[in-house]
């Protein structure tokens, strides 16, 4: 009877594990969107930096952005535990924020105002070279910048995360929230220190003696600000990917427009699957360009008051 109890709580377990696993690489497929904007973003945060001190600054962020998740995963958990109604309107705002964030990356890129990508490496530049700034304090700036700005990612993969976990039990969602919530920071702070420090490596390479060798260490030094700026773009287009898909979903009469849009396309499931995320990233961007006009609007507003 004791064996038969053992074996039956071992088949529980491991149910449980099992579910944990489906549901975290569900969680972690949505919050896509975040992570390569979250990559590009946190390593320009550290580029330009102290070859000597880009690394503990990496690890400062990374470890703010562990107290973020501490913050996140117990309030996204007693959201689902007393508030279930409102993961989906979290879900929805999270997925309003992700197509304003990129619709707003492109009218800064195109429409450029306020300070650009080259003024601020300029600013940064100028600030390494000049002797009366307090590099410290210059270094715990842009930490206290990077970990604000890791706030609202975590903040957007915790509740994309709770949406895709929101009908599971409170074991599961724990375990899941977790999971993605250390194997996001490690992965990510992870894949931004070796970003940095590529180039590093390319120089480093590009010194040995070896022909073969140095001419990869070249090739890395010249490969390394296009992936840079392939992060972004990927990053970008995954927000309107994934905070588009949200929003549809949450709005019935329009996911099924889409659907039956990338029913008649035709060409099986491949194609309906391209058709559907290309119409849920259109979605998203027109939704991101009218949440970016009310807030601009807003703001003048709030000027004029």
């Amino acid at each position: 009877m004791a064996g038969s109890s053992f074996f039956a709580l071992f088949d529980d377990i491991a149910t449980i594990l099992d579910d944990v696993s489906v549901m975290t690489k569900v969680a972690a497929k949505k919050t896509a969107g975040v992570l390569g904007d979250d990559l590009a973003l946190n390593a320009q945060q550290v580029t330009g930096l102290p070859v000597k001190r880009e690394l503990p600054v990496v690890w400062a962020v990374a470890k703010g952005s562990f107290i973020n998740k501490l913050i996140l995963v117990p309030a996204a958990l007693l959201i689902s535990a007393f508030a279930p109604w409102a993961v989906t309107p979290l879900l929805m705002l999270g997925g309003a924020f992700l197509c304003y964030e990129g619709v707003e990356k492109l009218a800064h890129k195109y429409l450029p105002h306020g300070e650009s990508p080259e003024g601020h490496h300029a600013a940064l530049a100028g600030a390494l070279q000049d002797q009366s700034v307090d590099m410290v304090a210059f270094e715990k700036k842009k930490i206290k910048g990077a970990v604000r700005t890791d706030f609202i990612l975590s903040a957007e993969i915790i509740v994309i995360s709770l949406g895709a976990v929101a009908g599971a039990d409170f074991t599961r969602q724990v375990a899941v929230l977790s999971i993605i919530a250390v194997g996001m920071t490690v992965g990510v702070y992870g894949l931004v220190a070796g970003i940095v420090k590529l180039d590093d490596l390319g120089v480093h390479l590009s010194q040995k003696a070896s022909r073969g060798v140095a001419w990869l260490g070249e090739r890395i030094v010249a490969a390394a600000p296009y992936l840079m700026k392939t992060l972004s773009v990927v990053g970008t287009a995954a927000m309107f990917m994934v905070g588009g898909a949200i929003l549809t979903h949450g709005i019935p009469p329009v996911h099924a427009v889409i659907e039956h849009a990338a029913a008649a396309v035709g060409g099986g499931g491949v194609v309906h699957a391209l058709v559907s995320t290309l119409l849920n990233a259109l979605f998203g961007i027109v939704a991101g360009a009218v949440v970016l006009g009310v807030v601009n609007l807003a703001k003048r507003l709030f000027k004029k008051g």
